[in-house]
């Protein structure tokens, strides 16, 4: 698979388009109508505007709203919305944003009272912030933008049931006061409005982003300034739409890397990717991208990889993730990963003999094991798949707590994927992808009991269906960020995993390794 330096991947005779490295050096990963939307309302003047507008009026669906089904749709359409006002009372191009526009409002009239917005980043940021910002648009003195006179007097958009704006006032006053906010939050930077503007103690990484975001990039920036900021703006938006967050470098080579590895599939790394890997582990751990805190899942799973190819710098870099309990994903987070503690078991797995190991392996074990739904399943706050999640805490427990309470649980797992398959042969929340028939697929085949009928039966049946899916099924984003968003390699890595996976080069039709280079 190539990551740096080669234009294409080869799977034996197969051939699958990766872009060269000079034109994809941060990473691959799919665009944002949430991003997309602030860089039509805070950048009007970056190259590519009409091509982001255009962009987002082709992503409306039927309904009025954008992105996925449920409470994922809020955040995406209050930025679309937001968008258009703003557009328009630019004196835009009219007609086809206004239609737009009403139909988003009178769907966010329903939204927000009905699905409340899962957990993304942000979201209780995002949220009011957006509420506030379209309400201002549709009240201003001088009227409502063109196109939307019906909407004058109406009542305010609501607030979703349980969503208290209280921290958005405090990050605000932060910076109205002059102090710096948490490092966590440049990645939202945006949701200050004016304040955001050169605000104290943010910077741009050496990349030119703010908080790896072209949104909290474009709202620190404020204007078309020359300088780091603006270069990292015109390379990310270069073709119109953008993503949640670039660069994502690390993040994508180590989650290549971790399941490639696992699922036995044989790989040849050159060093410089290795070295880029260690590097990127400091006393503190690593960072998913610059300008974004340390945290324990980037740290695990590269960590992992590392030790998977022998060249592991130890686990010292996750204490200080550890509660005592369960790992936090960084300090001060609010709620708990599942997913980040079964990548900690996974590093933690790859270094029995170390001091204090046995113990944290046995905690977060419990730990996991207790969050297990009662079906069996479990879900993630990273994902809004339950096939990730279950795939992610089954292969770690399998892999590092094979015995007892661990071994039930994974039993329970594996019955619940048996439960869940589709028809089809495929897995899916909203309908069966390639990407989460590969989690299960990789998950029967590394959790379950060898030589149970079912567990073939469904295996060959999910990568026959994976056989007609992958190449001609994009699939949906499903990771979890301020929008949902697809990291393109890493699903691909997972599809070509559980495509052959015996855990032999043979898997492969004429190819002895995935190079990635």
């Amino acid at each position: 698979m190539s990551l740096t330096a080669e234009p294409e991947i080869r799977v034996g005779s197969a051939r699958e388009p990766a872009g060269a490295p000079a034109a994809d050096p941060a990473g691959r990963t799919s665009p944002s109508v949430y991003e997309t939307g602030r860089l039509v309302a805070l950048a009007p003047w970056l190259p590519g505007h009409g091509e982001r507008l255009s962009w987002l009026l082709d992503r409306q669906r039927p309904d009025g709203g954008w992105g996925a089904p449920g409470g994922y749709a809020i955040v995406p359409t209050l930025s679309a919305v937001e968008a258009l006002l703003t557009d328009l009372r630019r004196g835009g191009p009219a007609a086809a944003p206004a239609a737009a526009a009403h139909r988003g409002l009178a769907f966010l009239a329903v939204a927000l009272r009905a699905d409340p917005p899962p957990d993304l980043p942000a979201t209780d940021l995002i949220v009011p912030a957006l509420r506030d910002a379209v309400d201002r648009l549709l009240d201003a003195p001088a009227g409502p933008p063109p196109g939307l006179a019906e909407w004058a007097g109406r009542p305010r958009l609501p607030l979703p049931a349980g969503l208290d704006p209280a921290r958005l006032t405090r990050v605000r006053g932060l910076l109205a006061a002059g102090r710096p906010v948490p490092e966590k939050l440049a990645h939202a930077l945006e949701v200050a409005g004016e304040l955001a503007y050169r605000a104290p103690g943010v910077r741009p990484s050496a990349s030119g982003a703010v908080g790896a975001s072209p949104a909290a990039t474009a709202a620190w920036l404020g204007r078309p300034e020359p300088g780091p900021a603006l270069d990292y703006l015109r390379a990310v938006a270069r073709s119109g739409p953008v993503p949640c967050a670039s660069p994502i470098t690390v993040f994508e080579r180590a989650w290549v890397l971790a399941v490639l590895v696992r699922a036995g599939v044989p790989v040849h790394v050159p060093e410089p990717v290795l070295t880029g890997l260690r590097a990127a582990v400091g006393a503190s751990g690593a960072a998913t991208a610059p300008g974004l805190p340390a945290d324990a899942d980037t740290t695990s799973v590269v960590l992992y990889a590392l030790a998977r190819l022998g060249r592991s710098p130890g686990v010292g870099a996750l204490a200080g993730f550890d509660t005592g309990r369960h790992f936090c994903t960084w300090p001060g987070e609010d709620g708990a990963s599942l997913t980040t503690n079964a990548h900690v078991l996974d590093a933690l797995g790859e270094h029995p003999s170390r001091p204090g190991v046995t113990a944290a392996r046995r905690r977060v074990t419990e730990w996991l094991v207790g969050r297990q739904e009662p079906d069996g399943r479990w879900e993630d706050r990273w994902h809004a798949s339950a096939y990730y999640a279950t795939y992610a805490v089954l292969l770690a427990l399998a892999d590092h707590a094979p015995d007892g309470a661990a071994r039930t649980a994974v039993e329970r797992g594996v019955g619940w994927l048996l439960a869940t398959q589709r028809p089809d042969g495929s897995w899916g929340r909203w309908h069966g992808t390639a990407e989460e028939t590969a989690y299960a697929v990789l998950a029967l085949a590394g959790a379950g009991r060898a030589g149970d009928a079912r567990i073939g039966a469904a295996l060959a049946r999910g990568r026959a269906r994976l056989s007609d899916l992958d190449g001609c099924d994009g699939g949906p984003p499903l990771w979890h960020d301020k929008d949902l968003y697809r990291p393109t390699r890493i699903v691909r890595a997972a599809v070509l995993a559980a495509s052959g996976h015996t855990g032999r080069a043979s898997a492969y039709p004429d190819a002895a390794m995935i190079r990635i280079a």
